[in-house]
Formats: structure tokens, sequence, C-alpha cells
């Protein structure tokens, strides 16, 4: 059992590592056929990692930002406001949680000798609490979906794939808007 813990605890380590070394870290190119050797022109921006739920919900600030033109009622706009004020509130409660959290188990993690329980213990906590945050964003994205109509919600996919249109990908560069 103590064999497959340690396993499981040096992939979770190594996985991390990974993520971190990614993030922090620009991939690497092949060299640019027009530039001097050894020296490439700076990476372009990569696009976030998509989201496989973002087709079927709405963003609150995308349901917001066009209030007026989706025709929100009164009592939608309050349901709404409310939502998202209690929604941010537990989120940024929880961020703290999850900031002591990721700290204990930095000290955990950081004698040169580790206590394999006491380790794990704490991250099911750290997981614990990301899991709250996931829970958090969708049952707020499923609540106001739940408050819109199907015309608003067709509107809204309309308005998206019009802003998807617009944005074209230019070789080399970040996307950049068509106007």
């Amino acid at each position: 059992m103590k064999t497959k813990t340690a396993i499981m605890l040096a992939a979770v380590l190594l996985i991390a590592t990974v993520v971190v070394g990614q993030q922090s870290r620009p991939p690497a190119q092949p060299p640019h056929p027009n530039m001097p050797f050894g020296q490439n022109p700076p990476n372009p921006p990569q696009p976030p990692h998509p989201d496989p739920l973002a087709h079927a919900m709405f963003p609150p600030e995308l349901i917001m930002g066009h209030a007026r033109e989706l025709g929100l009622t009164d009592e939608q706009k309050t349901f709404m406001r409310s939502e998202i004020q209690k929604t941010t509130a537990s989120f940024q409660d929880l961020q703290w949680k999850l900031q002591d959290q990721m700290e204990l188990l930095h000290e955990t993690m950081k004698s040169a000798t580790v206590n394999e329980q006491q380790a794990l213990t704490q991250l099911d906590k750290v997981l614990d609490i990301e899991r709250e945050i996931k829970r958090l964003h969708i049952g707020l994205a499923i609540r106001l979906k739940n408050r819109l109509t199907p015309e608003q919600q067709e509107q809204l996919q309309k308005m998206r794939a019009e802003h998807h249109m617009r944005m074209q990908p230019v070789p080399g560069d970040a996307l950049q808007p068509m106007d």
C-alpha cells in the first residue's frame, strides 16, 4: 500500500512540476529561416486550452454585458447580480483557503524526508478546495443559464459565434479582430 501511495505522490509531483514548467517556459520552436543562427523570433502567445463546456454555458460577463440586447427583465438582472455577488464572495473565501492549504502542503514537502501520509492528507485538502471552486463556477453558470429564456440563449450563442467569426488568426501573431 505504501508503495502505491509513494508512486501516486511521485506522479502528482511530477505532473505538477511539468505543468508549472510548461507555464513558465515558452515552448521551443525550430529556428526561423530568416534569423541569424541561434536566434529565434519571440514566441507568439498561445491560445488557452479550450473549455469543453464553453459551448453549453455562458460567462456571466457575456450575459450582463449584453443585458439590454438580450432584453433581460429586471427580475433576471436582479437574480443574476445577486448570484454573481454571492459566488464572488464564496470564491474569494475559497481562494484564501486554497492559498493557506497550498502553503501547508509546501511546508510539508520541503523537508528532506517527507511524511507521506501527512503530505497526501494535505494534498487531499488542496484538491477538495479546488473541487469546490470548480463546483461553484459551474453552479453559477447553470443558475444563470436556467434564468435565460431559450430565445435569450439562442441570441447569446449567435453573439458568441459572431465574436469568434470576427477573430482571425494571423500567422505568427495573436488573434486579431477583423475590423
